[in-house]
């Protein structure tokens, strides 16, 4: 028989290659590593800084703290439009609202062929499931399956979605909420034993027991989203889970309260953040301060799961940042800004059923805001007999019904500072606003027009333009879209307490 050569002996050559093979085995043990499930958790109105990570003194969220002790907390989270239609849509797409036609506006559709990250998960094996609110409000009578999996019962739940699991399926599940989304039980944050004289009132409210008892009723609200998120983590942990799933808790937009939600201040648009990942975060217990949209939100799971992401979606993966080491207030140049909009909140205008469109950018050291069409009313008319759906009377309408807005309206003319309170709140805004976040955190001085800012009002409203040239935005560019036409489903704000108003 013919020997081979010692050079071609396969005893020779598996000790020839073994140092090279164990260098390889690593990298394939990271290929073929078990997919992460995701559980994201996302309240309704919750807006920025109102949880215990962000110091303040009176509401309690012990569950969104320990996600963010054990993870990252994120100082600077916005979404895309402060209004639940559209931020919801672009979290499950990954895009920008306004590249979603009638899915840029409340109450309204979503287009079918648009990938959706729960329907991209499942194709490629996970079981998805939602609770509560999760896509819309709107009609999705055309769609096939739900854009955020199969719907679990109140009573069941998470609980029930975990006890089908089978034990080796990678999961999604959107953990969603209707808190604290009005209406309240009025007194029942003061009745909860809160202090009411440690809340930390936005500037753009007036200081009154009234408002305070207001704020105090959503804080209560968001400590019950809050037990929501605690029970869901026991759950995790239950299943001994929780190192392996990506939890993201998060907000849809701003506070139900005049100047936040359907408003591009950050009162409306900038939300709390926390993402935990076990050992897929390498360094748990840090803030970072760059800029996060949530449409970041689906390319990340999508990335983490080893799913291709479509090269339609805008947002942009957050995987990155999960290795990163504690940096302070060092910045990826691609995240020291963010943009947002809005097209119609509800439509509340005299002569038409359009809406308010605003673009904006944000940087560390100022806010840019291009509202499209400044003679419409922000928050839709105050004169409720002149609504153009006057029935059953369009009342200020994209601000939600409740105390603290019917005190500013009475009280309107009380004096000088409530009459500023108030045209803040709910009248006309000129073309441009600009706003210094360092000196003016509650973005309440308008500086646009001024000749020392106009390098800085060039600059940034040349940046939003271009972005929203490449993103394909309407209101820019790319094929015209009329926003204002698309139907809109439910009913409209109810008129004021008093018809004066």
């Amino acid at each position: 028989m013919k020997t081979l050569p010692s050079h071609a002996n396969p005893r020779f050559l598996l000790i020839l290659w073994l140092p090279f093979l164990l260098i390889l085995l690593p990298a394939c043990g990271q290929e073929i590593a078990e997919p992460p499930h995701i559980l994201f958790a996302i309240a309704d109105d919750w807006g920025w800084p109102h949880a215990g990570a962000y110091d303040d003194p009176v509401v309690q969220t012990p569950a969104f703290d320990r996600v963010a002790a054990e993870g990252i907390l994120f100082n600077h989270a916005y979404v895309s439009a402060p209004s639940c239609t559209p931020s919801r849509n672009a979290i499950l797409t990954g895009q920008y609202h306004w590249r979603l036609g009638p899915g840029a506006n409340l109450w309204s559709t979503l287009d079918p062929s648009i990938p959706v990250y729960p329907h991209l998960l499942e194709d490629a094996g996970y079981k998805t499931g939602f609770l509560s609110k999760s896509w819309g409000p709107g009609d999705i009578s055309n769609w096939e399956r739900h854009p955020a999996g199969k719907e679990y019962p109140e009573k069941g739940g998470f609980e029930q979605f975990m006890e089908e699991w089978d034990g080796k399926q990678p999961f999604c599940f959107f953990l969603g909420s209707h808190d604290p989304h009005r209406g309240y039980e009025k007194g029942s944050g003061k009745a909860s034993g809160m202090d009411l004289e440690n809340i930390r009132l936005f500037e753009c409210f007036p200081d009154h027991p009234e408002v305070r008892s207001d704020v105090a009723d959503y804080y209560y609200e968001v400590q019950r989203f809050d037990t929501v998120v605690g029970r869901a983590l026991a759950t995790l942990e239950a299943y001994g889970v929780l190192e392996n799933t990506i939890v993201v808790v998060c907000g849809d937009n701003g506070m139900p309260f005049p100047r936040c939600k359907a408003n591009n201040y950050d009162s409306g648009v900038r939300i709390p953040l926390a993402i935990r990942w076990g050992n897929g975060i390498a360094d748990p217990g840090q803030a970072m301060d760059d800029f996060i949209s949530t449409t970041d939100l689906a390319p990340t799971f999508l990335e983490a799961a080893g799913v291709k992401v479509p090269g339609v979606m805008t947002g942009q993966s957050m995987t990155g940042l999960f290795s990163r080491k504690a940096k302070g207030k060092t910045y990826t140049e691609n995240r020291s800004w963010v943009l947002h909009g809005k097209e119609r909140h509800v439509p509340g205008q005299e002569d038409n059923l359009g809406g308010y469109p605003v673009r904006a950018i944000r940087t560390h050291d100022f806010l840019y805001i291009r509202n499209f069409l400044p003679e419409r009313w922000p928050s839709g008319t105050p004169n409720h007999q002149k609504a153009f759906r006057p029935r059953p009377n369009a009342w200020l309408a994209d601000c939600d019904n409740g105390p603290t807005k019917s005190h500013m309206v009475e009280n309107r003319d009380l004096d000088a500072e409530h009459r500023q309170l108030y045209a803040l709140a709910f009248g006309k805004r000129p073309a441009e606003e600009l706003y210094d976040c360092r000196n003016d955190p509650a973005q309440l001085i308008n500086l646009a027009g001024r000749p020392e800012y106009a390098e800085v009002q060039a600059r940034l409203s040349g940046l939003l333009m271009e972005k929203l040239r490449k993103t394909g935005d309407p209101r820019v560019a790319g094929p015209p879209f009329d926003f204002d036409a698309v139907p809109y489903v439910p009913y409209l704000r109810s008129g004021p307490r008093h018809p004066a108003h």
